[in-house]
Parts: structure tokens; C-alpha cells; sequence
């Protein structure tokens, strides 16, 4: 025992999805926990090392399943195509920052959008110890066949298909794959898991009967799709986020937004019918998440991150409030955002505070009713078991 950390917390949440414990030690040996119990339990000599936090609150590690790193929040639609293409250093950059911005938050896993395989290798070269964050990229975004001729086969972690457009995109073309094309794309993807974003009840339903593994985003996919999901052990990544910042923009029609801010701010003319259609749209989503929970289906948070409006790593907190209002207790809602998306990418170091796992977690000073407000004001981050040499508060 003479190399075992003692963390001790007031509040306890593993992400399990099990209730908040009270008063609990985390005994941490070689960056995994050994041992779990009551704070009063805890064995105490002169040689007991012990991490104090009696009056904060301990939670895992976040998992994003939807981000762009290499994409900014904070510019328009035009400027964002301008800048898809500038250098690989500047885009390596805004990686780099974006990076940044999800470790300060705690989130310390994410799934992207898109293919930045280049990005990656420009970054890991100048990575600073512990400042890292563990990614999965897709590769090419599928699209269409001829994206997809050679993207399932290499050089991605997971496979992601824009089956459908993104739900907040202002026009929305036939979808460019077939049913067919579809179900060729996953009958070539081997062992890797497949993320079909997909909307309406149709192209929900194609996407299933293909055998994807998540859909994501899922808007107006109804309850038949959603029992469907239930029944196979389909994820569902529902972007909530998306709908709230279509919302909270809708009535100015501007066209930028800022780093300090969840929503647009340039002056705009607002959009006719932007706002109720908005408005049906958010409420639906949250009337399917609720049937989600009902039903059994596994969720998981990803927020766009990167899309206009919708920040790295503090959007995440957004998101979850969404997840409570859609009727998710706190501790389930931890576990969408944490637990479900680390198994499905197979986020090994990530996940559960359980034994045997890694000690990697979050710590919020206060009470688990000001959750999850305070994942934005963290109190410090644990990786394998000692506190991140970045993280500052």
C-alpha cells in the first residue's frame, strides 16, 4: 500500500449511471484504481498519502462524439469554406487551440468530423506532455461512393457518413448516397464502427436496415426508428445543440459568432419563420430524447463543436443541461457524456470510475446540484491519477 494515492470527495458520480455517492475514497495504484469505499473506511498512517477534496465533487472524464477540431466556431459559413483550404501550419494551429479549449473543460475524448490525419501528425510533433486529449478521426467523410471508394478501408478510426445534410444547414439537397450505395459502404467496413448522420423517418430507417452502428443526429426519425434502435443496441448522438443554437440565432439572422458567445452576434436581417421552425424542431428532439430514455436506447452526447456558435469543449455543458431538460437524471446524463461514448470509440483510458479502470476524472468544488454548471469552472483534472500538469483554473 506504500505506493497507493487516497483521493477522498464529498460527492462521487462513476458514471455508471448509479447514484451519487457521498463521502467516498478512490484508492489509486500504478494510474488505476485499486479500491472504492467509504470515506471513514479509509486506512490512515503516517505514510498515507490523501488528495483532500471533501468538498468538491468528482466526475469522469468527457467524451465528445461529434466535433471539427480543425474548424472555428467563431466565423461565418463563407469564411469557413475560405479557410478549409489554408495551410496546413494555420489549420494545425487552430487544432492545437481547439484542443486546448476541450482539455480546460474536461473533455478529454472526441470524436471528429473530419478527416485530419495531416493535422494530427503536424500536432503530435509539438505536443506538450499531458496537454493532449485522446481523438478519433473518421478519415474522408463519406458523401457519396466516390468519397467512400477507399475511406472504410484505411486510415480511420471509425467510418462517419453524411447520409443526410446537417440539420441546421440551410439547404438540404437529396441525399447525394442511395439506400444502395449506403448499405455497400457498410458491407466493406470490416470490424470498424460505422456513424450515419441521417434525418426523417426515412433516411433514419434506410440507414438502419443498412446496419449502421449510431445514428447521428436523428431529427424526426420517430418512435418506430427509435424502438428500432432500442431493439439492435444502435446509439443515438441526438446534437441538441445544434436545434438550441439555430434557436438562439434565429431572431437576429447574423451570420458570425464569437468565442465568449453560445450564439451568433453580427447584425442580420432575421429569417421568416427561422424562429418557429426552430422552436418545433428543438422541441422535438427533446420529446424523442425523452422517448429514447423510455425506450432504452443508448445515447450519447456530441455537441457540432466546431459548427458556428457551438464552442469546444464548453458547449458540452449545454448539451447536458439538454439531456436534464429531455427528462435524463444528472447521473444519467454523466454517463451519456462520458461512458457511452468511450465504449463505443473504444476510449480505453477513458470512461467508468470503476476498479481496475484508469483514474482519470474531473473535480468541481460545490454540491451535484450545481452540476453540470460547474464542469465549466473546473476545480482540476486527474489523468491516471495525478493532477494534469496544464490544466489551471
Amino acid at each position: 500500500m506504500g505506493n497507493t494515492r487516497f483521493i477522498v470527495a464529498g460527492n462521487f458520480i462513476d458514471g455508471s449511471g448509479a447514484e451519487v455517492g457521498r463521502n467516498v475514497f478512490l484508492a489509486v495504484q500504478n494510474t488505476i484504481i485499486t479500491a472504492i469505499g467509504t470515506a471513514a473506511d479509509l486506512p490512515r498512517n503516517d505514510k498515507t498519502v490523501i488528495d483532500d477534496f471533501s468538498d468538491c465533487t468528482i466526475v469522469p472524464a468527457l467524451v465528445d462524439c461529434s466535433v471539427s477540431l480543425a474548424r472555428s466556431p467563431s466565423v461565418g459559413r463563407g469564411e469557413k469554406l475560405a479557410t478549409a483550404e489554408t495551410d496546413v501550419a494555420q489549420r494545425s494551429a487552430n487544432l492545437a487551440q481547439h484542443i486546448r479549449y476541450c482539455h480546460a473543460h474536461g473533455v478529454l475524448g472526441v470524436a471528429d468530423n473530419d478527416d485530419i490525419t495531416d493535422l494530427l501528425a503536424h500536432y503530435q510533433q509539438k505536443i506538450t506532455p499531458g496537454s493532449s486529449i485522446d481523438i478519433r478521426s473518421p478519415g474522408r467523410l463519406c458523401r457519396s461512393p466516390q468519397d467512400c471508394a477507399d475511406a472504410p478501408l484505411t486510415g480511420s478510426d471509425f467510418i462517419k457518413i453524411g447520409y443526410s445534410n446537417h440539420i441546421e444547414d440551410e439547404v438540404t439537397p437529396p441525399p447525394r448516397l442511395s439506400p444502395e450505395d449506403l448499405a455497400y459502404i457498410l458491407q466493406r467496413r470490416g470490424k470498424k464502427k460505422a456513424v450515419v448522420v441521417a434525418n426523417g423517418r426515412q433516411q433514419v430507417e434506410e440507414a438502419l436496415a443498412a446496419g449502421c452502428d449510431a445514428i447521428e443526429q436523428g431529427y424526426g426519425m420517430g418512435a418506430d426508428n427509435l424502438k428500432q434502435m432500442a431493439a439492435k443496441n444502435i446509439l443515438w448522438i441526438p446534437s441538441v445543440q445544434r436545434a438550441k443554437n439555430g434557436l438562439d440565432s434565429a431572431s437576429s439572422g447574423g451570420a458570425v459568432c464569437c468565442r465568449f458567445s453560445q450564439r451568433y452576434v453580427a447584425p442580420g436581417k432575421p429569417v421568416p419563420g427561422a424562429k418557429a421552425f426552430w422552436k418545433k424542431t428543438l422541441a422535438e428532439q427533446l420529446t424523442q430524447l425523452q422517448l429514447a430514455k423510455k425506450l432504452g436506447v443508448s445515447t450519447a452526447l456530441g455537441t457540432g463543436a466546431g459548427s458556428v456558435g457551438i464552442l469546444h469543449g464548453e458547449s458540452m455543458v449545454e448539451e447536458m443541461k439538454l439531456f436534464i431538460k429531455g427528462g435524463y437524471s444528472l447521473a444519467e446524463t454523466i454517463r451519456c457524456a462520458s461512458a457511452n461514448g468511450a465504449e463505443f470509440f473504444a476510449m480505453e483510458k477513458l470512461g467508468p470510475l470503476t476498479v481496475g479502470r484508469k483514474a482519470t476524472f474531473l473535480i468541481t468544488r460545490g454540491t451535484v446540484h450545481q452540476l453540470p454548471r460547474k464542469l465549466s469552472y473546473l476545480e482540476g483534472i486527474y489523468v491516471d491519477g495525478k493532477a494534469s500538469r496544464t490544466y489551471h483554473k
